[in-house]
Parts: C-alpha cells; structure tokens; sequence
C-alpha cells in the first residue's frame, strides 16, 4: 500500500477506540498492511462455522449486519456503521466464527492484519485492556445502540469455555532467581540447578538487563560458543520482556505470542525500572487454562464425592475473586458463575441417585432466588425446589419418601461443597418445598389469587428460578400456571404496592439513608435500600409483559427496553444500575469476607460516592413506572 493511502487510513482510524489509544506513527506503520475491501449490498464477508481469518475488520462506510441463528431463524445480532470494528474473534480463540458479518448495503472496510497488530496491543495497555473487556461484552442485544465500540463474536454464554482466559489472573513463581552481570555461566547454572528452575534474570548496577534460560545454555554453551567460565551476560537475552503483577492469562497470552518468547517478568508497574516480584512460564500458562471455567464444569462431570466437587467450588471462587476486580462487565461473571454452580447441584443430585438408585418418577429440580436468577458471586447459600410427577393414591408414600431422600442427600452433598443452607429454609429439603406438580401448582395458584402478608417475600425466592436437572416439562408446567393465571390483578397489585415501599436509598436534602443503630451504624444498606428494589421492580414488570424463561434482573431490564419502547431509556439505565451496584457490593464484600451488604460511604472515593448517587435516582424513575401502569399511589 502506498504511503498517502496508509496516511489516509491513519487518518480515518485515529478517531475511533482502540486505534485513538496510538501514536499517529503507529498507526501509520499498521495501516501499510491494511487492506481495503469493497462488499456489494448482500454481499458476505464470512459466515457462520468459516474458518477465522486473519484480519479484523473496521467499518469505512456502509452498514454491516452482524446475524445468529436463533430457533431456526436467522437473528440480526448487531449493526456496525463507520468506525465500528467486528470479527475479533481470531485475537482470542481458535474455533469456528460464530456468526454472518453481510453488507446490508455497499460497503467499504479495512482489514487489519492481527499479527501487525499483536505487538502494538502488546506494549499498550489500553489497546489490550479495551480488547479484552469488548471481548468479554457480548453485544447481543438489537436495542443496544452505543457506537464506537467493539463488536463482541462471541455470541453464547456456553463458549465462555474458550473465552474466559481475558479475566483469568495468574499463578506464577513470586521468588525468581536474580544474578549479577559478571557471575559466570557455569556459577549461574549450579545455582538453576539447585533451585529447580530454566531461568534467571540478569540484573547491572541493581538495573534489570537480561534473561538466561535453559534455551541460552543449549545453544550457546553446549554448542561451545561460550565458555563456561564467561560472564553470565555473555549469553543473556535482552531486552527483558516486562509485565504488570495482575496480569491475566490473555494478556500473558497475548504478550508471549507479541514478543516469540517464553518467560516475562512481573515487575511492580511492568516495566524494567522496578523491582522484580516474579516469572511467568508457558508451564504457568497451561496450569492456568487447567482451572477455566470450562474445565471445571468438565471436572464436575467427573466428580465422585463431594470433595471432589469442593475442589472445583474453591477454584471458581478463585477465579471470580480474581476477575471482579478487573473491569470486566459483571453480567459476565454472574453467568459464569452461574453455569458452574448449576453444574456443581446437577452433579450432586447425580451422586445422591448413585446412592439411592433410580427415582421411580420423572422430577425437576430448581434453583430459586438469587441462585435462580444467576446473580451470586459471594458467601452463596442454595435455595431450591423439587417437583415430581404426579402419581396414583397408592404410590404417594413411596415416591415422597424417596424424594425427600434425595432432596437430603443432595442437600448433605452440597453443603459439604460449601454451599450454605437458607437459613429461611427455602431448599427441597425442605418437605413443604418437596412436593408433586399438582400440589406445586395450587401453591403458586394460591400465591397468585390469594396474595397476603407474605406474598412478596415468596415471589422474590420462588418466582425466580433456573431449571437444574430432571424433566424440564416440569418446570414448563410450573411457568405456563404463573403466566396463564387470569386474575393476577390483585397479586401484581400487591407487588407494585411492595415495590414503592421499600426503603428510600437518599434522604430528603439527598444523603444516603445509612444505618442509624446496630453494627452497621453509619454504613449503606445497598441490597435492602435499592439492590432489591430494581430487582423487584423486574420481576413485577416481566410478569406483567409476560417474559417467559427471563431470570436475570439485567436481561429482564433489557428485555423491558424492546417491549416497553416508551420507556427503553430508563430500562437501559437501570440494566446498569443494577450491574453498577452489583459491583460495589461484590468489592466490599471480597474486602470484608461477607455478604457486602453494608457499604462504607466514607472509604469511597469522592468520584465513586458520585457515581453511587447518581446511579440511584433511577428508582424514582422505575416508580413512576410502576405507579403508571398499576394506577397505585404509594399510599394504596
């Protein structure tokens, strides 16, 4: 490519993330390979299951539609228009393209060779983490019109298998060997030898100079090009390729592949100008991709004991203390969390019929609560249900009885795991929560036509629920009774009333309303004075626009926004909201080792407080929404 059209690519990309985070003179240097492609209207680029190229791809002009295919239809995904970059999918996995990029009109794009970007991303950390963190945000939603972003590829939850090493943290030597410049090789090798290791750093005037590993010594002192008696600098590799404590397994990843090197070295700030804390091998890498979320629920598979299970709940809370400190987007973590916690009760359930052999009628087993909605990160309890099939008279005592049994041994099981049990009894242990369809149905019946004292404490447990194993035309069941209950007029009434009452967050001159005696005094309350609410508010409206299968406070949110256009903005926001508080409950109760209810308002920052403040006043918002459509007033 000539120069003047490099330049005028330089040009065109200096203006859009992550091409805004480099020197012009970088992105002239990348924009020399860049190719320019003409697409007609129509026209595909790639397709599901085509082989990854080697290029992603920015938008120049036209619009390109990014489609899945969803209940055998083809389901428009994203749009991109000028500026915006897709197909990142080779930069962080290996299988297959998992969804159509087509022109839906003529378009113009520029591909960007991957392996010309590599080194440029490896040496700038906000290239790296704007990648990473794009990756990790699937953009699945058609109402979600931010621009000037990045289009994730990787469309469903269940890749995260492949996808989850951007948040992966690193385990790694914290006590490398450090040597001086002028030490001999043959001093150097004993000292390698001693400790076990294939590499030393090299270090002139405490300044770090170089890197030996046992690679140096094969090829430059077994092939007798060096003595042995030489200085250790002699056969050292510089300069020394550096990188920050926190690193993650992508990253780590991404700067080996950057760089054709094996090992890094973690210094303070990650450069060569601090002390050394620790070395990263290719060993460390492989040790880590062996505790992914993938192979975890691969181990769960496995398992044959609750200790075996154990292991594997210990690993994911290693994981997800370590990620939800990165900016990576929580509805992620929730899901992943998710998926291998109901990996984890779908093996114990399995472990406990080993035990107590065949059930003798199709079940189903729920998670409910918080559980069910997948949004616990911390301190986890399990709350759950068991449905079976109806039988005849004669069968009752036998088919309860077994399980009740099952219900105990899966519940010793995931106890043992490290679960805690509800200490609101809300688990299949439970007998009142251990009974059949029939009778699960009157009860939700009941619920509905019925509601009383206690009616919003069991819809914010019971309602939300997530299928776990068995006969999921069971839970089918159970949702076609609450959706196709007629007279839910008074329930959604009761509800909606719930829902205004909560606890205000802000005082009336705009302070948060903070504990005013116990041992939280002066702290905020977040889950009781605005977490619960948004909740609630969700479940109340999804009921209400009859969004079937919809667990997630957030989904719900974003699944407002598509039904309820009137009102997408204030739905978008409190999709947020709820991410938003979410995270600064998960950071204070990662810091405290408990449930992160309480939140220490003093020990924020002035910009956090700010931010937590403004996040709140969506609640009058959803409010006014609920007063709306319910015609309530908060004196109903």
């Amino acid at each position: 490519m000539k120069n003047s059209i490099a330049e005028s690519v330089a040009n065109f990309l200096k203006d859009f993330k992550p091409f805004s985070f480099l020197s012009f003179e970088d992105l002239k240097s990348i924009s020399k390979f860049v190719k320019v492609i003409h697409l007609d209207k129509n026209q595909k680029l790639f397709q599901i299951n085509d082989e990854l190229h080697n290029s992603f791809y920015v938008v120049n002009s036209g619009v390109i539609h990014l489609t899945v295919f969803s209940d055998a239809e083809e389901t428009l995904l994203n749009k991109c228009y000028a500026g915006d970059v897709f197909g990142l999918r080779p930069f962080f996995a290996k299988n297959n393209y998992q969804m159509t990029a087509r022109a839906n009109e003529e378009a113009i794009l520029f591909a960007i060779p991957i392996e010309k970007v590599k080194p440029f991303v490896g040496q700038n950390a906000e290239v790296l983490n704007f990648l990473l963190e794009s990756f990790a945000n699937n953009s699945n939603n058609p109402a979600d019109k931010d621009r000037n972003k990045l289009l994730s590829d990787s469309v469903q939850l269940s890749e995260f298998q492949n996808d989850f090493s951007f948040i992966q943290s690193l385990t790694y030597n914290k006590k490398p060997l450090l040597v001086e410049h002028d030490q001999t090789i043959r001093e150097v090798a004993v000292l390698m030898t001693d400790n076990l290791l294939d590499s030393v750093f090299v270090k002139e005037q405490n300044k770090l100079v170089g890197i030996v590993t046992d690679s140096d010594f094969r090829l430059k002192v077994a092939t007798g090009k060096q003595a042995i008696q030489s200085h250790i600098d002699k056969i050292m590799t510089f300069p020394v390729i550096t990188v920050t404590e926190n690193i993650s397994l992508a990253e780590a990843q991404l700067a080996m592949l950057s760089h054709k090197v094996h090992h890094l070295c973690v210094t303070i700030d990650g450069t060569p100008h601090t002390d050394v804390k620790g070395v990263i091998t290719q060993n460390d890498l492989i040790q880590a991709q062996a505790n992914s979320p993938g192979v975890l629920i691969k181990e769960t598979k496995k398992a044959l004991s609750a200790s075996d299970l154990k292991a594997v709940y210990h690993s994911l809370s290693g994981i997800i203390q370590q990620a939800v400190t990165k900016s990576i987007p929580l509805q992620h973590l929730y899901n992943v969390s998710g998926e291998v916690t109901l990996a984890i009760i779908r093996r114990a359930i399995e472990i406990s019929i080993l035990e107590l052999g065949s059930p003798p009628v199709p079940f189903a087993f729920l998670s409910i609560g918080s559980q069910g909605r997948k949004e616990q990160l911390l301190l986890t309890d399990h709350d759950n249900i068991l449905v079976y099939q109806d039988v005849d008279i004669q069968q009752v005592r036998d088919v309860k009885d077994y399980f009740n049994q099952l219900s105990k041994k899966t519940t010793e099981v995931l106890e043992k795991v490290g679960y805690k049990h509800c200490e609101f009894g809300h688990y299949a242990n439970n007998q009142k929560w251990c009974k059949s369809l029939t009778e699960w149905v009157k009860q939700y019946e009941n619920w509905i036509n019925t509601p009383g004292e206690f009616t919003n404490e069991h819809c914010s447990i019971f309602f939300d629920y997530e299928f776990v194993f068995g006969d999921q035309n069971l839970e089918t069941a159970i949702t076609e009774t609450i959706f196709k209950t007629k007279s839910k007029v008074l329930f959604l009434d009761y509800l909606g009333n719930d829902a205004l009452k909560k606890p205000a967050p802000l005082s009336f001159f705009k302070k948060f309303n903070e504990e005013e005696s116990g041992p939280n005094v002066g702290k905020f309350n977040v889950k009781e004075k605005a977490i619960n609410q948004l909740v609630d508010i969700a479940r109340l409206l999804s009921i209400q626009h009859g969004l079937k299968g919809i667990n997630n406070t957030y989904s719900r949110y974003k699944e407002l926004a598509i039904k309820d256009t009137n009102n997408a903005e204030i739905y978008l926001e409190a999709a947020d909201t709820f991410l938003l508080l979410s995270r600064y409950r998960t950071l204070e109760g990662l810091k405290n080792d408990n449930s992160g209810e309480f939140i220490d308002i003093e020990k924020l920052s002035k910009v956090d407080k700010e931010k937590l403040k403004e996040s709140l006043h969506i609640l009058k918002d959803l409010e006014e929404i609920v007063k709306d459509t319910f015609q309530l007033t908060q004196f109903s």
